[in-house]
């Protein structure tokens, strides 16, 4: 798969069959969406293209007005975002930047600059909530039109259900909000992960003998936070068991930064103190422990996690046949 930032690129496909979105989680409806279009994109004899947003848009208009509480919480990161992408076959991702000079294209410039010249678009396929242009102004009547008179097919898509309930972002932010790891895996088609680089931290956790592997979660508002039982892939062949903590760490930090902290507990003996650094990893959620809390002090905060893992242990080795141990590990770091 192949990933642009933007669409002014020598490499990027002279024409293509596009589907349009945030893309936030890359959820079992998004799947049956990809699916659909990468048949068309055979039967057409192109390349199937994801055009995508960063910042979602929704961000950038709760920084605009001022209101950050309207900015949605963030299931995936980037990252993981062209990972499942690339997962379900997609051969050509463009990531757009949303800022003004983007939100203020009517709907005609943006079919006309974006659709047209800039990707060639020969088959659009939207979902059923599809909007376009300044102000929301387009739909899918319009685009059908404007496929018309430009020469591409247009093609919408309607809700995607399982077990009757619509599949949506929305509801997998409501199910990752309320700790229902369950829930969110159904709507997922997995269980809900995260991945990135192990960085170097304060080594607070290896003075207080639980070691932990580090991973920023870029966004303000991820959609998850709490204390987790959790699965570690990437640090060796097989998937570690542990207990992470994904929030701010209210008791020994005050800058907001959001980080996901990993106790695997069974550290191997091969990986050597120091081995898990620099590392690719992927975290698999699987069960909410509890919710964050802040700790009067460092002794509190130790019982605190030598009890989460304890529970950790207990719930992974209650559930284990649950849980097929094959991993899958993005190894390139895409952007």
């Amino acid at each position: 798969m192949r990933v642009f930032r933007g669409f002014h690129h020598p490499g990027i496909a002279p024409a293509c069959a596009l589907t349009i979105g945030n893309f936030d989680g890359v959820h079992r409806g998004h799947q049956a969406m990809l699916a659909l279009l990468r048949n068309e994109a055979q039967h057409r004899g192109l390349p199937s293209c994801v055009m995508t947003f960063e910042p979602h848009p929704r961000d950038y208009f709760a920084a605009v007005t001022g209101k950050p509480e309207l900015a949605p919480a963030r299931i995936a990161t980037l990252r993981d975002k062209l990972a499942e992408l690339e997962r379900c076959g997609i051969d050509q991702v463009v990531v757009l930047r949303f800022d003004a000079r983007f939100a203020a294209q009517s709907p005609q410039a943006f079919v006309d600059d974006v659709l047209v010249n800039g990707l060639g678009a020969k088959y659009v396929l939207v979902g059923d909530d599809f909007r376009f242009g300044a102000k929301r102004a387009g739909d899918y009547a319009m685009l059908d039109a404007a496929g018309q008179a430009c020469g591409f097919d247009v093609a919408r898509m309607m809700s995607y259900e399982v077990h009757g309930e619509r599949v949506s972002s929305s509801a997998v932010r409501e199910a990752l909000a309320a700790g229902d790891m369950e829930r969110a895996a159904n709507l997922l088609g997995r269980p809900y992960s995260l991945s990135g680089h192990v960085v170097h931290g304060r080594k607070l956790g290896r003075d207080l003998g639980f070691r932990t592997l580090n991973l920023r979660f870029s966004h303000p508002k991820p959609a998850a936070l709490g204390i987790f039982a959790v699965r570690t892939h990437g640090l060796v062949d097989q998937p570690l068991d542990g207990v992470a903590s994904l929030g701010r760490r209210p008791t020994v930090d005050d800058s907001g930064r959001v980080l996901l902290e990993v106790h695997c507990l069974d550290w191997p003996a091969s990986l050597g103190r120091e081995g898990g650094y620099g590392k690719i990893v992927r975290v698999e959620l699987l069960h909410k422990l509890r919710d964050e809390a802040r700790y009067d002090t460092l002794e509190a905060l130790t019982a605190a996690i030598r009890q989460d893992a304890d529970d950790a242990r207990a719930f992974l080795a209650a559930h284990a046949a649950d849980y097929v141990k094959v991993g899958r590990q993005t190894t390139r770091d895409r952007i």
